[in-house]
């Protein structure tokens, strides 16, 4: 018979303290009560924990103090914060410290018996994952570092804001951070928030009833309810327009979302992970994207390198690409001339990791006998990197050539990363629909 799990509670509330030690003793969990800060100091030197629920405000210090001696000495117990209802800076303060989740007061019973439950089933601490390992190839101090936050952002239920460019590997970071947590087995809904047309977006994230509307056939759940107990993934959140923001920022807030035709509100339980290649603090300050929503969101930020800022990794992972390119063939996997292999480190890569596949998937198909030369990878001459990263300008025969290649090079990567979605491509462009029409006429990609 296995050890029961044992849970520190501090709340200086004689009533609150009875209330959590009852709700806790019913789901065969042993409990251990603490009054202040000191008292629950001199605990964790006693016992080890799997949990602890703290009270914001103490007799002798705060629940963020105690949240801050945890981490440092105790990493491996989560703690979730007790505040007093309304006070969302103090909650988001405490998952900013390394808090795991917060309640407020009055203590829901089945929110916190769903939050224990969650946090119990943490993995133990020790550093990253072998899986995160295997799936984040690259050991650049930037790959190290990125794979630690995950580690530790797993253990958290805060919503993590992760920036990067294009191709960087935003999702597949998203990702990671859902699979090492609490909710591994639950689902991982992504979505792009730029490829679904704004008329569509609050039945795409809310669900809708049957006849609510021209064309609703029949009831659908929304995204929110396909993620519930799990995660969702907004990708490109930066491409909501402004009156989804307000509607999004407020089922984030209330855990609750309304069917399109519905008046009766739906608790909805997912930890929001957001991504988009926009300067977000830059969005907000040009009034596209609402404030309040962007410091719900951006709890903690997580920024993936670009491919450039760690060259050190191109070979590894180009090595790892040929490989899997092979494995569907049955035949040997190509090898990296060294002339080739120098080109690859001094192109700066402006799609990133993604772009990588790409060239090498078509110099794989090029090459003779399995070696693929410099000439295979057909890079853009102007994206190879002089000194400071500026284009080498003696290699610039034609300025218009130089141009349009640059060009058309972009509106191909906007296309492939909304699966050819003309509309959602402008947009990500910042083109009008008739101005990205004319180019791709003008380019030959019509």
């Amino acid at each position: 018979m296995s050890p029961r799990q044992k849970v520190l509670i501090v709340d200086d509330e004689p009533d609150i303290r009875e209330l959590l030690e009852i709700t806790l003793g019913r789901m065969k969990l042993d409990t251990f009560s603490a009054r202040n800060l000191g008292e629950a100091q001199a605990l964790l030197t006693r016992e080890t924990f799997n949990l602890c629920l703290t009270d914001m405000r103490l007799p002798d210090g705060t629940g963020l103090e105690l949240v801050q001696h945890i981490q440092q000495r105790y990493p491996q117990v989560p703690v979730a914060m007790i505040t007093a209802y309304g006070s969302l800076e103090t909650a988001i303060n405490a998952l900013k410290a390394g808090a795991f989740d917060f309640l407020t007061k009055p203590v829901d019973l089945t929110r916190l018996r769903e939050l224990v439950s969650s946090a119990l089933r943490l993995p133990a601490a020790g550093g990253p994952s072998v899986a995160i390992d295997r799936r984040l190839l690259g050991d650049s101090l930037p790959m190290r570092a990125l794979r630690k936050h995950i580690d530790k952002l797993a253990r958290s239920q805060a919503p993590v804001y992760i920036s990067g460019e294009s191709g960087s590997g935003k999702e597949l970071v998203a990702r990671l951070i859902h699979e090492q947590g609490p909710r591994a087995n639950q689902p991982f809904v992504p979505v792009n928030c730029g490829a679904i047309p704004s008329e569509l977006m609050e039945s795409e994230f809310f669900g809708h009833r049957k006849g609510s509307f021209s064309g609703a056939i029949e009831d659908k759940p929304g995204l929110f309810q396909a993620a519930h107990g799990g995660t969702l993934f907004l990708d490109e959140v930066a491409d909501l327009p402004l009156a989804m923001q307000v509607k999004l920022l407020r089922a984030i807030q209330e855990k609750a979302v309304r069917r399109v035709g519905e008046q009766q509100e739906i608790v909805v339980d997912v930890r929001i992970l957001c991504a988009t290649h926009k300067d977000l603090d830059a969005e907000v300050a040009a009034e596209r994207f609402r404030q309040d929503l962007y410091y719900r969101l951006n709890v903690i930020e997580l920024r993936v390198p670009p491919l450039r800022e760690r060259r050190e990794d191109i070979e590894p992972l180009a090595c790892h690409m040929l490989k899997r390119l092979a494995a569907g063939t049955g035949q040997p996997a190509a090898k990296l001339h060294p002339q080739a292999l120098d080109a690859l480190k001094s192109y700066r890569f402006p799609g990133n990791v993604r772009e990588l596949e790409n060239v090498l998937e078509r110099a794989h198909t090029l090459c003779e006998n399995k070696q693929i030369e410099a000439s295979d990878l057909r890079l853009a001459e102007g994206n190879c990197a002089a000194e400071g990263g500026v284009p080498d300008l003696t290699q610039i025969d034609n300025l218009e050539d130089y141009l349009e290649n640059v060009e058309r090079k972009l509106i191909l990567q906007a296309l492939e990363e909304t699966r050819w979605n003309r509309t959602a491509a402008a947009q990500r462009l910042n083109l009008s629909f008739r101005s990205m029409r004319y180019r791709l006429k003008k380019l030959g990609l019509d």
